[in-house]
Parts: structure tokens; sequence; C-alpha cells
């Protein structure tokens, strides 16, 4: 069982080590698992994730002279670059960190030149928005080492920095989930957010006895592949050729009529899926596990069949998860590869991890990981 860890200590000690460099301020931001409301976010609807008590966590220190110096604990080799020098041409990991640097610079907040170390306690290609924790602890530090207050302004800015680099600069164009919940989730709870009206709310948990379990298949999903992109280039065909601003405003009656296959059984997903969170909110907020099983397996059989993001490791998963004791499982994240998420009893969380490592054990599968999603907060920086 993968346990958070506070990395404070260890960013901050890494950057002494690797640059010489006293670190003055340390960002943080979680990664995340989305309980329900999958691709809905770029098509204008609702999602309901929480952030994770696994983190990013970012050491940094000022420099005088523009020059931009960060490491990874996570990558082979550091970043050096100028601050007048930044752009949407930045390649590979420095992507999420340096274009996020870039991304607030645009945006006409004061970043000037820093050394910065990274930690992370968030698995990497697990669905579980590693990218995004990334962005926005590297965005929080930067604007701590520059003494701002994250006020609800400049919280909005965070997102949309991490937003921005990781579609311009990283060129994943997702649809901004990940680094909303990452800023602006709160303890013990879900945040349901509105991606028509840009709103968002705490969504109390009322989970009693019941553990939110992610599994991690081990089997790496990329967002750069080809594959989120063509679901998200369907979504808007599908929306187009119903004549309508986005698939939030379409009724599953109007989607049956579109004569792509292909392109209707996406759509059917995305109004489907749409109208499941609030229920799920509701079956939440009152306990119900019946409904939150049916909800959940509505969920990933539409992701499986009509969406077509699941994988064989994420589907037994999902089958075994709730054959041995899980109220409801359903995969979470992208896709094609990842993450699953279980909302089950306390104790039944170890016979859960120990059947679904047998059935992988079983099928010739690696062995997955798992983890206990207690609701954290979101983004924040303090002092060194």
């Amino acid at each position: 069982m993968l346990e958070p860890t506070d990395l404070t200590a260890r960013a901050t000690e890494a950057l002494l080590t690797t640059f010489g460099t006293e670190a003055t301020v340390v960002g943080r931001a979680p990664g995340r698992v989305n309980l329900i409301g999958e691709h809905t976010d770029y098509n204008a609807g609702l999602v309901l994730p929480v952030a994770l008590p696994h983190a990013t966590y970012a050491a940094a220190a000022p420099r005088t002279d523009g020059v931009i110096r960060i490491a990874s604990a996570q990558e082979p080799e550091p970043f050096t670059g100028h601050v007048d020098e930044l752009g949407p041409e930045i390649e590979g990991w420095p992507a999420y960190v340096a274009g996020v640097l870039w991304t607030l610079r645009e945006a006409g907040l004061e970043v000037d030149g820093l050394d910065m170390y990274l930690e992370s306690s968030v698995p990497l290609g697990a669905g579980l928005s590693s990218s995004a924790s990334v962005e926005c602890a590297t965005a929080v530090a930067a604007l701590g080492v520059a003494g701002r207050a994250l006020d609800e302004d400049l919280r909005r800015s965070v997102v949309a920095a991490g937003i921005r680099a990781e579609a311009e600069v990283a060129k994943a164009p997702t649809g901004g989930m990940d680094q909303t919940v990452a800023v602006f989730a709160e303890t013990g709870g879900a945040l349901l957010i509105d991606f028509d009206s840009g709103e968002h709310r705490n969504v109390p948990l009322a989970l009693g006895d019941r553990t939110i379990l992610v599994t991690d298949t081990r089997v790496k999903h990329q967002l750069t592949d080809g594959g989120y992109a063509a679901r998200r280039a369907q979504c808007e065909k599908a929306a187009a050729d119903l004549g309508l601003r986005s698939l939030r405003e379409a009724a599953l009656e109007q989607v049956e009529t579109l004569a792509d296959d292909v392109v209707r059984r996406r759509a059917r997903h995305i109004v489907t899926e749409i109208a499941r969170v609030e229920p799920t909110v509701t079956a939440l907020g009152s306990g119900d596990r019946a409904a939150i099983g049916e909800l959940f397996a509505a969920s990933h059989a539409s992701m499986r069949d009509d969406f077509e993001i699941s994988v064989p490791e994420l589907d037994l998963a999902v089958s075994t998860a709730v054959t041995s004791g899980a109220d409801g499982a359903r995969m979470t994240g992208g896709g094609f590869g990842g993450s699953i998420v279980s909302i089950l009893p306390a104790d039944a969380v170890e016979p859960v991890t120990a059947a679904i490592d047998k059935a992988f054990a079983e099928a010739g599968h690696n062995p997955p990981g798992h983890l206990i999603a207690t609701p954290a907060a979101g983004a924040s920086w303090a002092s060194a």
C-alpha cells in the first residue's frame, strides 16, 4: 500500500545538495482521483474529483540573474534556462515546470529567476494527475518566492497557468479538472466542478465506515499519445453535427440520431456520464451504497464500451473489486491504462487488494499498486 509522505525536508535538502541553494519556500499540490465524470470537463460537463494526500513538493529559492534551474527526483537531467527565453517550445518533462513559469509570466504574474527541486509521491502514469500536481506545485512555489498570498483570484490564475502549460507546452489537450481540484480541493470533501458555469463547490463525503481505494494497474497511460486527443475531437464533432456549443447541451435522444457510429457512442458516453454525476453526489451524501454501486458500474461500462478507453487490466481490477466486497468500482482518469477507484468498507480493503493482486498474478499481469484516497486539501506554499 503506497502511503503519502511529507516530502518537504527531502525537497529542501535536495535543493541544497543539487544547486547549493537554501530553499525559502516549499509549494505543495496534490494528485487526484476522480470519483465520477470522465472526459466530461472538456465537454462543459460535471466532474467529482477528490484530492489525494499524495502530492508534489517544490522547494524553491529566488535568484537575481534571471536564471531558472529546476531538478526533480523523478527525472535524470535538470533544466536550466532564463526567464526571458521561456516559451511554448519547451519539450519533455520541463514542459510541465518551466512551461508553467512561462504561462504565469504570460498572464502578467511576476516570476523571476529561481532554483527549484521537486519531489513527488503521486504515482506517475497512473491516471492520478501527477502532471497537474507538478504544474500547480511549481506555480504556487514560484508565487511563494515572490511573496504572493494565494487569494481566490491568484488560485484561479494558477489553474489557468497549469491548463495552458499542459495544452500549449506539453501538448496534452486536457480539460482543466486536474488543475482545478489540485488548487481548490478541501480536506474531507470532493469537489463538484461545473465546466459550463465555471463554478465549483466542496461536497462533504458521508463515508462513515467506507474508504476510497485506488488501484494502479501499472499500465502506464500517456495523454500525449493521440488517444485522448482523438476522443476530444470526436466529442467536438458530435456537438458540431448536432449544432450545439457542447455536448453539455445535448439530450440522449439527439445523440442517438448521429449517423457516425463511433461519434454517436462517444457522445452517448458523455451525455450519460454527465447525468451520473449529481446522483453520485446524492448517493455519497446519503450513504446509499446500492446507488453508488449502480452508478459506478454504469460509468465503467460506458467508458469500456462507448468511449473505448479501458484495458483488460482495468476491467479485471473493477470486476474483482466488486466481487470481493466493494460497494462499487470503476476506472478513473483519462484511460488507456492507469487506475480504478473503489468505495468499500474499511475492513474490506485487505481482502479486496489481496484478491486483485491474486487475479493479476493469475492473468499474468504485472503486480498492481494500491493507495487509500483520504480527501486532502488543495495547493499551498509555506516558508521553508
